[in-house]
């Protein structure tokens, strides 16, 4: 078989997985964005001109703003492979001249509170969907209504249960039930098309431009419920990932956007028939006796929707951690091929908790319909203005028209953010605050690290000079020392709290140094590398894949076939765990530093993740002053 028919093999599968992940946000925004433009907080009155231009104003904003923007050009901008605003600023970071250092600074800040919002808003996303697709209960059933919040919270519950399953593991389970709901989607709308043809005069921009001459005021209100169609933007780009950008951008030319397009339409063309259709629009599409069949379907496809965002931020906080602006999480690689499928259990809960809170909160997807979009929107400027400073940075053919292009990007999605913040008062303030304490609790752990890091640069010695100097004045005792480090040109502060405390040192001393690879797995001959540096000191390089979960003893067995023979009850680990005291600079206000000695305590110790035996590890305390 040749290559290129086994990549084509491959990427109906991946098509068909990126169906249930990646555009479960984008694919369920039928269930409420169209109702919103007339039944939400500043909807217009019902008329066949308003109708026109809303189905004008929607349809070219998916086209340009997903289908051009995003589908087209971001997914070009990926940083090794991996999507989301923390990867466009390190691409940023690493195309930037000699020469602007500030404006690097900017963009880096721009693009880790872009970060920050999206985080804000992937906890709503599972709320409005589930939300939205149970309340078609009271459709079909008004007597049941008061069952909506309870049902929601199960349905919620136990998708954060199904996570640590893996991407890939849902996304198989779920991508089937996504291409029904697409198809279904397409056959609901074509058939109301088909009964009011008349509604494709709204493929023509006249009506959506003849609507803003006209009513300029309530054409910016229309554009927050617009907008609603426009959501899953950005983490479609954070997913990327998960899957590569060709399957993500097949699936959704190829299936997602007629889909979606088809659909909105047909609700449009349903009230242009029926005015009361306009309550629930998705919903009355379908026949009365598929209806019930119907919100079982929309129930099923915005538990997916939920994933999209549930995967982004495990994407998100993975980019995070190796970026510096988390501490160190326990992650989970579930994939042999994809190092962006990750499953982190703490996030996980986070969110689940988070969202079960907003559901009793707010009650209704129309109230979380208007604390959703402004951070989404501020998002979306940012990654405009990330990819502005790249081009410029860069050396691409047609700069100039792609300069043009994100401008005029930029200028369509200043009037959506604006639009939005006219729902601050009524909910949009959460997303801003949440995204907020995160912006802070980020820059604060790379703020610190980054200080951390300089205080002991500054006290440390170098190896080489440790060991190439006269040979040291103490006692060398029985056993082994295993010294973890993080740089290997330096002698770790453990080595030198030992000497302080115990003045002696074992007669073998290993400095050992973890490091993650991008491959799955690491072959075993290229696991462990040893350097003699004389006296009975050596340093190990200890190499994994991604999808190894690194243990420190087993892999040190190994060097048993060096000679060099590890006993249990003669092996020490030692490893030294900082706390950070106040300094005479004031690096950090206090504050910031309490929050970041709190971080630093949540941060999973090496003990844990290189699964030390407890009985042998000795932790060394070491105060920093920032």
């Amino acid at each position: 078989m040749t290559q290129a028919k086994h990549e084509s093999k491959a990427l109906a599968p991946l098509m068909i997985a990126a169906l249930g992940v990646v555009f479960g946000d984008i694919g369920t925004s039928p269930l409420y964005a169209f109702k919103e433009a007339f039944a939400g907080t500043h909807g217009l009155p019902l008329s066949e001109a308003n109708v026109l231009a809303t189905l004008s104003a929607l349809f070219w904003a998916v086209t340009l703003i997903i289908s051009f923007k995003y589908v087209f050009i971001v997914l070009r901008f990926d940083n090794e492979g991996e999507g989301g605003s923390l990867a466009l600023a390190s691409l940023a970071q690493r195309s930037a001249r000699v020469g602007v250092q500030r404006r690097v600074a900017a963009v880096t800040a721009a693009g880790v509170f872009a970060a920050a919002m999206f985080y804000g808003d992937a906890v709503i996303t599972p709320a409005i969907s589930v939300l939205s697709a149970v309340e078609g209960i009271a459709v079909v059933a008004p007597t049941l209504e008061h069952w909506i919040e309870p049902i929601t919270i199960f349905i919620l519950v136990i998708l954060f249960c199904v996570q640590r399953s893996g991407t890939a593991v849902v996304g198989r389970f779920f991508g089937p039930v996504t291409v029904i709901w697409f198809a279904v989607l397409a056959l609901l709308g074509a058939w109301s098309i088909a009964q009011t043809p008349e509604v494709l005069r709204a493929l023509n921009p006249m009506y959506a431009a003849s609507f803003v001459a006209e009513k300029p005021g309530q054409s910016f209100l229309l554009l927050g419920a617009i907008f609603l169609a426009l959501t899953g933007g950005e983490a479609l780009y954070a997913d990327m990932g998960h899957f590569g950008a060709r399957p993500v951008r097949l699936a959704w030319y190829l299936i997602v956007s007629p889909a979606l397009l088809i659909n909105y339409f047909g609700q449009g063309a349903l009230v242009l028939r029926s005015s009361e259709a306009v309550s629930n629009p998705f919903f009355m599409l379908a026949p009365e006796e598929w209806r019930f069949a119907l919100v079982a379907l929309a129930t099923m496809a915005t538990v997916i929707a939920s994933q999209a965002t549930i995967s982004g931020a495990f994407s998100i906080t993975a980019q995070a951690t190796r970026l510096g602006y988390l501490p160190r999480l326990r992650q989970l690689h579930t994939s042999d091929t994809e190092r962006g499928q990750v499953y982190i259990p703490a996030v996980n809960w986070m969110m689940l908790v988070a969202v079960v809170v907003l559901v009793l909160e707010f009650d209704t997807s129309s109230d979380l319909a208007a604390a959703y979009g402004i951070a989404v929107s501020g998002d979306m400027i940012i990654t405009t203005l990330l990819m502005l400073f790249i081009t410029t940075m860069s050396q691409r053919r047609l700069k100039t028209v792609l300069l043009g292009v994100l401008g005029a990007f930029l200028v369509v999605e200043v009037l959506f953010f604006a639009s939005n913040l006219t729902k601050f008062m009524a909910g949009g303030w959460l997303p801003m605050l949440l995204g907020g304490a995160l912006f802070t609790m980020l820059t604060t752990w790379k703020r610190g690290s980054s200080l951390i890091t300089r205080e002991r640069r500054r006290i440390n010695i170098p190896m080489k000079d440790f060991f190439g100097g006269p040979p040291l004045d103490v006692p060398r005792v029985p056993g082994t020392a295993i010294y973890l480090t993080s740089d290997t040109e330096t002698v770790p502060s453990a080595l030198f709290h030992n000497l302080k405390h115990f003045k002696v040192l074992h007669e073998r001393v290993f400095f050992l140094h973890v490091s993650i690879e991008d491959v799955p797995r690491v072959p075993d001959i290229d696991h462990i590398e040893v350097h003699e540096l004389g006296g009975g000191n050596y340093t190990v390089e200890v190499r994994y894949g991604f999808r190894e979960e690194p243990n420190i003893p087993e892999a040190l067995a190994a060097l048993a076939d060096l000679g060099l023979v590890l006993e249990p009850m003669s092996t020490t680990y030692f490893v030294a765990r900082a706390t950070v005291v106040e300094g005479e600079g004031n690096d950090l206000r206090a504050w910031r530093r309490a929050l970041f000695g709190w971080m630093m305590r949540q941060s999973e110790g090496p003990a844990n993740y290189f699964h030390l035996p407890p009985n042998q590890v000795v932790e060394l305390g070491t105060q920093i002053s920032l």
